[in-house]
């Protein structure tokens, strides 16, 4: 309410008023890629090959920096650092799996590999659900993640899974949980060749990808053995969960349906 007892709207409220999620856009797909200027679908190796290898001296500078000074002035400084390059080198290896990394497959399931096995995801088993969460973007019945679940199912629930899925700080562990057992009412792992979610002439890279978890998982715990399990959890475990956080709390506005 203004001062002179008048209501008032900014733009961007009432665009989000004026916004219909259920009318067709008024543009086509052909139309926003004919607006991309030509150099902007060159995908350059060495360009993207220097973005990883930027990332990587800052996330071993880092490292090195909260071993050196070991404060607790600076432990948290270092966990938002180093939790949001986490995040970049999972971005770096999910435009890998999208094939925008470079023209080579093998050199974007290699660096694929490499960057998301360090922070604990299945290359190829993750890169083949998320194709499929992006061809069935939105359907409550299709879609792979980032869905509301049903209040039927909800309610099928046991209460196990309701009280580790939605009680704080629980829900922090979902993505983990989604990789190793999918979303409720759904079935199969993105560790195991044979679940539902690949096909047969898939199997093969699910199988490299789980063996490149493993091998970091046997090395985290080699480093506990070596540093222990409170050094591990300040130098690795904390920066992780900024993984899961930003995962888990980005804020979206998504157009969902069911039946098509």
């Amino acid at each position: 309410m203004g001062s002179l007892g008048v209501d008032f709207v900014s733009p961007n409220e009432e665009m989000e008023l004026e916004f219909d999620p259920s009318a067709l856009p008024p543009f086509k797909l052909s139309e926003i890629r004919s607006a991309i200027p030509k150099h902007c679908w060159v995908k350059n190796p060495w360009r993207s090959l220097s973005y990883v290898l930027r990332d990587i001296v800052i996330v071993f500078a880092l490292l090195a920096m909260a071993i050196f000074l070991d404060s607790w002035k600076f432990w948290p400084l270092y966990w938002g650092l180093q939790g949001t390059m986490f995040w970049a080198l999972f971005v770096l290896g999910h435009d890998c799996g999208h094939g925008s990394f470079s023209d080579s497959t093998l050199l974007n399931n290699v660096v694929g590999h490499i960057l998301h096995s360090f922070i604990l995801v299945p290359y190829h088993g993750w890169r083949i659900s998320h194709k499929t969460h992006h061809q069935n973007h939105g359907n409550v019945e299709a879609d792979e993640s980032w869905v509301p679940m049903p209040e039927k199912l909800y309610k099928e629930l046991d209460f196990t899974t309701k009280f580790f899925r939605f009680k704080v700080p629980f829900p922090l562990l979902a993505y983990p949980m989604y990789l190793v057992s999918r979303s409720p009412g759904k079935k199969g792992s993105h560790f195991n060749p044979y679940s539902e979610l690949f096909q047969p002439n898939e199997r093969k890279f699910v199988v490299t990808s789980t063996l490149c978890w493993t091998i970091m998982v046997a090395l985290l715990f080699y480093l506990n053995s070596v540093v222990g399990s409170l050094q591990l959890l300040k130098l690795y475990g904390i920066p992780y969960m900024g993984i899961l956080i930003i995962n888990e709390f980005s804020v979206l506005k998504l157009v969902i349906f069911r039946g098509l």
